[in-house]
């Protein structure tokens, strides 16, 4: 092996021991470069890769760079790798690693990325039989296999080819967890319920239960931010928000069934901010008497302005976006402080008739505890304040627009959370300490010398609000919504306050929608919605979600009435919050490996506490939404679970399986075997399941939903071809089986020869108490034509199934089991097919091209007219092939493989139970008549017996099938089993066994001697004899057989039984050939002996 590396590989004179470099494998050049070893120590410090040349890969560790280290440590991946150490498109590369060369590379981040991965390229390493196998100049290394599914990947949405696209974009706009989550949350989560409504809430709770409102609300909302920050720290996450932590964590079932409500509720929150707007607008033209036509027309018109300006800013991209939101913050931000800044402003006379005296600690007292009115209670109040403290996933809601969403989610909302609440707080507790309850807004309503007051804290302060006790008031906290713009140092202000914090949730809700929306379709969990998937622009922007967002949002806009949506859209919030939380305790419960959270302030308990609360505040704000909630929910779960999209992302349901399969494994093991629980567990020769679908479906017949069935394939021949192939196919056979709904594992196993292949299944196959306890294979048709030493594994096993104590089924059908060429001409006709299409669609291109030039297109037509011929041509050729592979398909065959899928008719199960075998050889079509397939056939049992005891022995056999509960239409009482069969089946069999038979009698003793050495498989004259009695019974059962059961649906036969080393394999095959020839199909059964039937309860 020459290396060719450039002579300035080390560009670090300092560089030391731990050095990587590529060395290309280059048999025209002679040149070798030594690695440079260095005699300092190591220091550790970031893995960084130059691109400076293809040939060459430095890791150094060097002194003085410890904080890119840490900071590598921090934020997971920091390195940019344009070099892919492993390249294997053109020449052969090693590794230079820890001073000698090798394969084997260093750990790098690049290698575990998903194949899409925006963040930066998959590189594929070496596979594991690159690295363990001979290393040959002469072949070509292949890449490392890499399984999309398998790295948790969606197979559907072609993730890989959006994810390609947006990396070879410039110019992203990526948000930091201020600007992109903090900001965001804030805004959303103050909404106009701060400064119309929040006064009311602590008039009628008090300040104690006020403030025990707001902290259960957050209390749903922060359990719900740490099982958020949980999810989102555990990988990388992507855009798509509340239904991408949801899907992931718990699939798609639920993912998809949130993931549609929360975009359509996001939506409809749009025109829920929109028209809260445009109402504070309509009051403002109200109070100046400048209406346009009226005010629910007022309404819709500056709802309709208003979503098209904010659609403007959306559409203009997630920068313009992001600046409006800073803008809107710093508006609410400056009301906020007015607010407080006005608490402290001297009041004045009108503003003391309007209940404001400044801060008062009687005002405090008496406003401390609850003064519930009008039928509000406790519960509902805090329906009325929940709604203002949601929000929490609007940052969540972009994730693929942060920079490091993994640290930005948890940051800024968590902070948020806290910085909204000491608000809510803060902002109750002024109000509730400077405003009275009840005030009239009469100036003249003061305290008089001599005159009686009611003893409220408005009394002590020279006002008499006590008429308000009597009738209605029009100011106070519980009268006037407007207390905050009265307490504020100036009015307009709050006003302001007000439009900013509609204007930036509607503005949050119109981004959110679309971006959780897009990422729902890429995933293709609907069908029907791949058209929205789609991205503009250097953000990948979802501009078709933002038209259907607007066109929602417009049909509630000019609904104009909300009150009867906005209860179902809290609900729709909530149970996101209730999916999030569930997400985190199940991940946390399945004991997932792959639950790694990098954020450790979480508890799976508390988790699930949080949803049970959030499912409990769904009922608290309204039972009849939580209801829809819950159905529409369930609509969609039980929709995407029938549809089952063809994604694997590795959710916490799949550890949960795996858990409680486990776990039940284990405690089956415990369990002692018991007769009455038997159930066939069957161990199926069907090499590949596709080539022998009749054997697998007779089988899965009587084991589906009943006991274990594997199918089990054995490679033979060189190893290294074998296991290859077999590692290559156990995937896609696995998948047959599930595709076509049969309940069966495949297992396969790389032997030397097939007998030794089925031996290690027979041993090692099934889990615990879940191992086979019976074989199935299919009868070997062409013993006669083949190898001797085929026969002699085929016979082989049959002996090794009952050494390790294990029932046999044989089973036999006229044109035989094996439809592989069948399945090859198939493919081939696909192929055929696949070509046509695509000839078709080219043609039809061409004609839209020259259509599209317009008259230019009529001096093309004579190329036209060419490629039409050619196809014509073409397709005649292609039907030629067709109808002539159709014409060499064995048609009996086909129908022969299919005949145990379809519904059997009306007939009978004919059951020749010769020799007791435990009850294996009766349980068997019982099974089956318990199908829906079978169950038009009846049970026909034969057995021999005396010609002078017939009744008695059919009274006998009766006693005992009922005994088990077995029902039969009839029972044969066979007497003339033992007699001699008739002279042409003898001869036919005769001639059968001819061409292997020894006769060794005929030679002499040395010949004999000879032969029997070189041909040992052979029948012996000697053996023959002494099995005599044997072959004339099998032959003599065929007979019977023909006659008494050649209209049966099926024949259940008892299994002869060959003793080892008294009867050769060509004799055994001999009987077995004669015993079920021209039959239906005929299962040759024999059990283990032991009891599979009993009639104890």
């Amino acid at each position: 092996m020459s290396m060719n590396n450039a002579p300035n590989v080390f560009l670090d004179p300092n560089a030391n021991r731990f050095q990587v470099n590529i060395i290309n494998e280059d048999h025209d050049n002679n040149e070798t470069t030594q690695e440079d070893e260095g005699s300092d120590p190591p220091h550790y410090e970031e893995t960084s890769f130059t691109d400076e040349t293809h040939n060459r890969l430095r890791i150094s560790y060097r002194p003085g760079k410890r904080e890119l280290y840490d900071n590598f440590r921090q934020n997971g991946e920091k390195t940019e790798a344009s070099l892919h150490p492993y390249d294997t498109h053109s020449k052969m590369y090693y590794l230079q690693t820890f001073g000698h060369n090798t394969m084997d590379p260093v750990p790098k981040i690049d290698y575990y990325r998903n194949t899409g991965s925006v963040s930066g390229n998959k590189i594929n390493r070496p596979s594991l039989l690159e690295i363990h196998e001979q290393l040959a100049k002469n072949i070509a290394v292949s890449t490392g296999s890499v399984e999309r599914v398998a790295n948790g990947e969606s197979t559907a949405g072609d993730e890989t080819a959006v994810s390609k696209e947006e990396e070879n974009k410039t110019g992203f706009v990526k948000f930091g967890w201020v600007k992109g989550v903090l900001v965001r949350c804030m805004l959303n989560i103050w909404g106009v319920m701060l400064f119309i409504r929040l006064s009311w809430i602590v008039g009628q709770a008090g300040i104690g239960l006020g403030v025990i409102i707001i902290l259960l609300a957050t209390m749903v909302t922060s359990i719900t931010g740490l099982s958020t920050s949980a999810i989102a720290t555990n990988g990388f996450v992507r855009g798509g928000g509340a239904y991408y932590l949801i899907s992931r964590s718990l699939g798609p079932e639920f993912g998809g069934s949130i993931g549609l409500i929360f975009a359509f509720a996001n939506a409809v929150a749009v025109a829920m901010y929109v028209v809260g707007f445009a109402e504070t607008v309509v009051e403002l033209l109200k109070e100046s008497d400048t209406l346009m036509v009226d005010e629910s027309n007022d309404i819709r018109i500056i709802g309709t302005i208003t979503v098209v300006c904010l659609l403007g800013i959306s559409v203009a991209g997630m920068e313009w976006e992001a600046k409006a939101q800073v803008i809107l913050l710093i508006v609410l931000l400056i009301a906020i402080a007015n607010f407080f800044i006005g608490t402290v402003i001297p009041t004045n006379t009108e503003k003391k008739a309007r209940g404001f005296f400044n801060y008062q600690a009687s005002i405090f007292a008496e406003n401390f505890g609850p003064d519930f009115r009008s039928g509000e209670g406790f519960f509902s109040v805090f329906a009325i304040f929940f709604p203002a403290a949601t929000g929490i996933l609007a940052g969540a809601n972009i994730s693929g627009d942060l920079k490091d969403p993994q640290t930005a989610i948890p940051q800024g909302t968590m902070l948020a959370i806290v910085i909204t609440t000491i608000a809510y707080i803060a902002v109750a507790i002024c109000a509730a300490s400077c405003v009275v309850r009840d005030a009239t807004g009469n100036v003249n309503d003061t305290i008089v010398p001599g005159m009686s007051c009611n003893g409220s804290s408005a009394c002590g302060l020279g006002y008499d609000f006590s008429r308000c006790a009597s009738q209605p008031c029009d100011y106070g906290l519980m009268n006037n919504f407007q207390v905050m713009s009265m307490v504020s140092g100036f009015g307009p202000l709050i006003t302001a306050g007000i439009f900013s914090a509609t204007l930036s949730s509607a503005l949050a809700s119109l981004v959110s929608a679309p971006k959780v929306f897009q990422a729902l379709c890429k995933d293709n969990v609907y069908k029907g919605l791949e058209f929205f998937a789609k991205g503009y622009g250097k953000n990948n922007e979802p501009i078709r979600g933002y038209v259907l967002t607007f066109v929602i949002a417009m049909a509630f806009i000019l609904i104009a009435e909300l009150n009867t949506i906005a209860p179902i859209i809290s609900n729709f919030f909530l149970a996101s919050y209730a999916l999030i939380n569930f997400s985190c305790f199940h991940a946390s419960y399945a004991k997932s490996p792959g639950w790694r959270p990098a954020f450790r302030y979480y508890n799976m308990w508390v988790s699930l506490f949080g949803a049970l609360l959030c499912c409990g505040v769904m009922f608290v704000i309204n039972w009849w939404a939580a209801l829809i909630t819950y159905a529409i929910e369930l609509f969609l779960y039980i929709y995407v679970t029938y549809k089952k999209p063809e994604v694997n992302w590795g959710s916490s349901t799949q550890a949960l399986y795996f858990v409680n399969a486990l776990d039940s494994a284990l405690a089956l093991t415990t369990v002692e075997e018991h007769v009455k629980n038997f159930r066939p567990q069957c161990l199926a020769l069907t090499g590949a399941p596709m080539v022998r679908p009749a054997l697998l479906d007779i089988t899965h017949a009587f084991t589906k939903n009943n006991g274990l069935c594997i199918c089990c394939e054995v490679y033979t021949g060189p190893r290294k071809l074998c296991v290859k192939e077999m590692n290559s196919g156990m995937e896609k056979k696995q998948a047959w089986l599930t595709k076509n709904k049969r309940k069966a594992f495949y297992a396969a196993v790389a032997a030397d020869s097939f007998r030794d292949g089925v031996k290690s299944l027979l041993q090692a196959s099934g889990l615990g108490r879940m191992k086979p306890n019976t074989l199935v294979v299919g009868f070997k048709k062409d013993w006669r034509s083949a190898p001797a030493t085929q026969v002699e594994n085929y016979v082989g096993i049959i002996h090794d199934a009952f050494d390790f104590e294990l029932g046999v089924i044989i089973i036999r059908i006229s044109q035989g089991f094996d439809i592989s060429q069948v399945l090859q001409v198939q493919e081939e006709l696909e192929k055929l097919e696949q070509e046509r299409l695509a000839l078709e669609a080219t043609i039809k291109e061409n004609d839209f091209e020259e259509g599209k030039r317009g008259i230019c297109g009529f001096f093309k037509k004579a190329s036209t007219l060419n490629i039409s011929k050619h196809e014509t041509k073409k397709e005649s050729s292609i039907n030629t092939i067709q109808s002539m592979h159709v014409g060499e398909f064995n048609q009996r065959l086909l129908e022969a493989s299919t005949q145990f899928k379809k519904k059997q008719g009306k007939g009978t199960i004919d059951i020749w139970w010769l020799f007791d075998d435990g009850g294996l050889t009766i349980l068997i079509p019982y099974i089956l008549t318990i199908r829906k397939k079978w169950k038009n056939c009846k049970l026909r049992i034969f057995t021999g017996g005396k010609v002078n005891r017939i009744e008695e022995e059919k009274l006998v056999m009766a006693s005992l099938l009922s005994k088990f509960r077995i029902k039969f239409a009839d029972i044969n009482i066979i007497c003339d089993i033992n007699i001699k069969p008739n002279k042409e089946s003898w001869k036919f069999f005769e001639e059968m066994i001819e061409p292997f038979r020894l006769h060794e009698s005929c030679k002499d003793m040395t010949t004999a001697e000879k032969l029997k050495r070189e041909t040992p498989w052979k029948i012996t004259d000697a053996e023959l004899e002494a099995c005599k009695e044997k072959s004339y019974r099998q032959v003599r059962l065929n007979e019977l057989l023909q006659e008494h059961s050649r209209a049966a649906n099926l024949i259940v036969l008892s299994l002869p039984v060959a003793r080892k080393g008294a009867v050769s394999d060509y004799l055994y095959m001999a009987w077995l050939e004669i015993l079920s020839k021209n039959l239906p199909p005929v299962l040759m059964v024999r059990g283990n002996h032991k009891n599979v039937l009993t009639f104890y309860s």
